[in-house]
């Protein structure tokens, strides 16, 4: 009904979906599963749950998500806090008031940069403590009439093909030009009219943008004049205004979020100056200062990419398992298949488009390729399918060859992990939606070229 659904709209369309293809008869709610490994003799998996259940599959497909492991961080005396704590990754289906609250809010991602404006117009006075601060770009949202939902409607399939053919399967125009083939005017004109137009399309403004620092400059000078004028306090202005690459990091989608910042109940943080000491009992310390709120609000985003199958316990062929074998980061082939686990499929894995995508008609080309390998082996009495470790190691280079060739390595991000201490620092997705696709069709063309097909 509006340009950007709220939550509460697309669960209503998924229930929707569910009812309306009966698909509820095929999942099995409130599960948690604990591991899964691969029994060599009899060639299938071996699936254990949390409630003691055992369950055995010729073929295993992790569809466990990008972003569904939410990243808790590991702050001295979180534990002792004694107010009502939440993660924006895990937060409660009958939803959260606020109304006369102290609240403190520690992360400025994506999820915070949402969360924000709504928690400032409730609290009685809101604390945004800011390790690193994001650009954000406005989205315009606004209700989308009856006649501009017919025509959408009435076109999905050339939408769909158009979206297809851009280089995140996103339908924004890129800009054919590079920023630096025209003059300052010109580039000042169209960001303002990308601006304008809201959404992630901003990055689509020049050709270049994620692959020339200079371009790039910029596109984020241009965004930090944006704050200026929406910041009244120069100071603020400034401690939000980020230094880093337009794009290396998600960019952000905001509604109102500078303009929170001009509020009376709303404090600014900046971590940069001094870091967060620890959690009391009634609040949060910086640089010797107790900030007492009645709520905390971890805005701290996810272990991205591999964090829910790491806490799954995965082994492979002679129970080799998969936090081994990604010790050093992820190593996939396409990002659907893993050498030396044969017969298991990730869905959206390190190493495909997944979150720099389209992430629906991401998951459905892996779900129909991976269906097709099946029916495949299928057709030829074949039972068994895994990544020769010489294709993996080949694609693992192609995948950061093509990152290397970008901006997007060159800032701490969830890209690389850079959120989660420990973590490996490894580039994850894949850039680029149409090569991507033609190689997965490739490889099945030519008889699935970088596996081994077995009995």
């Amino acid at each position: 009904s509006e340009r950007y659904a709220t939550q509460a709209e697309i669960l209503r369309y998924a229930n929707h979906v569910a009812d309306r293809f009966e698909l509820r008869r095929d999942i099995q709610f409130d599960t948690r599963v604990t591991s899964a490994s691969f029994d060599e003799a009899a060639g299938r998996w071996r699936i254990l749950t949390a409630d003691g259940a055992e369950m055995a599959a010729t073929f295993c497909i992790m569809a466990t998500g990008c972003l569904s492991s939410p990243n808790r961080p590991h702050i001295e005396g979180v534990e002792r806090f004694e107010g009502r704590a939440y993660h924006t990754g895990d937060w409660p289906h009958e939803g959260v008031d606020f109304t006369l609250l102290r609240v403190g809010v520690i992360g400025t991602g994506s999820s915070g940069i949402q969360a924000i404006p709504l928690i400032a117009r409730q609290a009685r006075q809101l604390f945004v403590f800011q390790r690193t601060p994001n650009y954000a770009v406005p989205a315009q949202n606004a209700p989308l009439d009856r006649e501009a939902q017919r025509e959408v409607k009435a076109n999905y399939a050339a939408l769909r093909a158009r979206a297809r053919q851009g280089r995140t399967g996103l339908l924004y125009p890129i800009n054919p030009l590079p920023a630096s083939a025209v003059s300052s005017v010109e580039q000042e004109r169209e960001y303002q009219a990308r601006w304008e137009r809201g959404g992630l399309g901003f990055i689509g403004s020049f050709v270049d943008l994620l692959v020339d620092r200079q371009a790039n400059d910029t596109a984020a000078e241009f965004i930090r004049g944006k704050i200026r004028a929406a910041v009244r306090d120069p100071a603020v202005a400034d401690a939000l205004s980020p230094r880093s690459v337009v794009g290396c990091k998600r960019l952000c989608v905001d509604i109102g979020y500078y303009e929170t910042f001009n509020r009376a109940n709303v404090t600014l943080i900046d971590l940069r100056k001094a870091p967060i000491e620890g959690v009391t009992e009634r609040g949060v310390r910086v640089g010797g200062e107790e900030h007492q709120v009645d709520a905390l609000v971890f805005a701290t985003g996810f272990d991205a990419m591999t964090g829910a199958l790491l806490r799954i316990d995965i082994r492979g062929a002679g129970g080799r398992t998969l936090r081994e074998k990604w010790a050093a980061g992820p190593r996939t082939y396409l990002g659907v298949a893993i050498a030396g686990f044969p017969n298991l499929f990730t869905i959206t894995g390190p190493g495909s488009p997944s979150v720099l995508s389209n992430m629906l008609p991401s998951i459905e080309q892996h779900v129909e390729w991976i269906a097709d390998a099946i029916g495949h082996l299928r057709a030829r009495g074949l039972g068994r399918i895994e990544a020769t470790r010489a294709a993996e190691e080949e694609w693992v280079a192609h995948v950061n060859a093509v990152a290397n060739a970008t901006l997007f390595p060159s800032c701490n991000s969830w890209y690389i992990g850079a959120n989660v201490p420990g973590k490996p620092r490894v580039f994850m997705p894949y850039i680029g939606v149409p090569p991507y696709v033609q190689k997965c069709a490739e490889v099945a063309a030519n008889g699935y070229e970088g596996f081994a097909l077995g009995a």
